[in-house]
């Protein structure tokens, strides 16, 4: 596929609902305009500050501009955030839109879940600009929020970027031509709410299908191997992040990731303090990055049992080892950082380390997929030392 940059009046649109997802919209800016003739990033991104700023519509906030330098703004792209009520997740998604402005982009932020008129509000101020938008970017094809953004547009191209893991999935189901569901959620029957949605999200997964009428890329650091027919792949290697930030100077010791696979219902809380805990022992781990989607109470216990230092991080985990300081070993269980750290840490001395999940660690509520799903992943990460057991600690 040949992008071509947006334009006032077919502008594009980037859709993002974590810090993950942004971060990997720049990332695929900062590609794009390396791929683009003139090397001009196709956008302005929207962004907020932590606080203040003025309405700009129902929903949405547009910073004033006061702060730190910015680079020249780029003309061409509105990024709009989908904020979620989560308080971690929002404070990432700040700090990560402060950065964004830094480089010149500006966000459109929206509390599209903010009450039980938001949806009305945000979907209805976001109509026209999808009805002009030529390009649509998006970081979570699953979400029931953009799959209802993508009735509405005509958008001559899609571009997914990486949402995690989940994007293998995506990509799986679509080559498969399933419907589309995230890989822990338990198998079964549709419940009320999938059935009521089901005709938008029957229409977005064709939307998401190459045609004639479009085209369809995923922007991805990890690994692609079933790639639907027609769809572009194009690799993320964490250009941006590299260029920007490090290389960071390392510690002693280990440092540990968490997971919120114990507050999805897949692991059993139990076994995974015990996991964490011989982890920690076996190989010297003195902090552990909290995941943001952790409980508060799990993380009081871990570091009351554990001893570890636990970090709940403002930024991307990808932004923060690079900035340093990290430790010289970085232990995770399965997850997206076991594909994307490695990539934005190359060059340095870090070594990245995986440990698996045991079967016996999976919860009685766990999809039957979850197993298989959760060994795809470290069976596929590169540059990754893999550990096959943890002792109990």
């Amino acid at each position: 596929m040949s992008p071509r940059a947006g334009t006032a009046g077919h502008p594009t649109l980037a859709f993002v609902e974590s810090p993950v997802q942004l971060l990997n919209v720049l990332e695929w800016a900062h590609a794009y305009a390396h791929r683009t003739p003139g090397g001009t990033a196709p956008g302005r991104v929207a962004a907020i500050p932590a606080q203040g700023g003025r309405r700009s519509g129902a929903g949405s906030t547009t910073v004033d501009g006061a702060g730190a330098p910015r680079r020249p703004a780029r003309e061409g792209i509105t990024l709009v955030v989908l904020s979620p009520t989560d308080p971690m997740t929002r404070g990432q998604l700040r700090r990560m839109a402060e950065l964004a402005r830094d480089e010149g982009y500006e966000v459109r932020w929206e509390e599209a879940r903010g009450g039980t008129t938001a949806p009305f509000q945000t979907v209805g101020g976001l109509a026209p600009l999808l009805r002009r938008a030529h390009r649509v970017v998006m970081g979570d094809p699953f979400s029931r929020y953009v799959q209802l953004l993508l009735a509405i547009t005509r958008a001559r191209e899609l571009v997914v970027v990486d949402d995690g893991t989940a994007t293998m999935e995506f990509v799986a189901q679509l080559a498969r031509g399933e419907r589309l569901v995230r890989w822990h959620r338990k198998g079964g029957r549709p419940g009320p709410r999938d059935l009521l949605f089901a005709p938008v999200a029957s229409w977005a997964r064709r939307r998401l299908a190459p045609s004639e009428r479009h085209t369809v890329e995923v922007f991805s650091s990890m690994p692609i191997e079933e790639v639907p027919e027609g769809v572009t792949v194009t690799a993320n290697d964490f250009a941006w992040t590299r260029s920007r930030f490090g290389p960071p100077r390392l510690t002693k010791g280990a440092d540990l990731v968490g997971t919120s696979l114990v507050e999805t219902g897949v692991v059993d809380g139990e076994r995974y303090l015990d996991a964490v805990r011989g982890l920690a022992k076996a190989h010297g781990a003195r902090r552990y990055f909290a995941h943001r989607r952790e409980s508060p109470d799990k993380l009081r216990r871990l570091a009351a049992e554990t001893g570890l230092e636990v970090v709940r991080p403002d930024l991307p985990l990808e932004l923060i080892a690079r900035r340093g300081p990290i430790g010289r070993t970085i232990l995770s269980f399965p997850s997206t950082v076991v594909h994307t750290l490695p990539l934005a840490l190359a060059g340095t001395e870090v070594r990245v380390a995986v440990c698996d999940i045991d079967p016996a660690w999976l919860t009685d509520h766990a999809s039957p997929r979850a197993q298989g799903f959760l060994s795809g992943v470290t069976g596929t990460a590169r540059d990754v030392d893999r550990l096959s057991s943890v002792a109990p600690g």
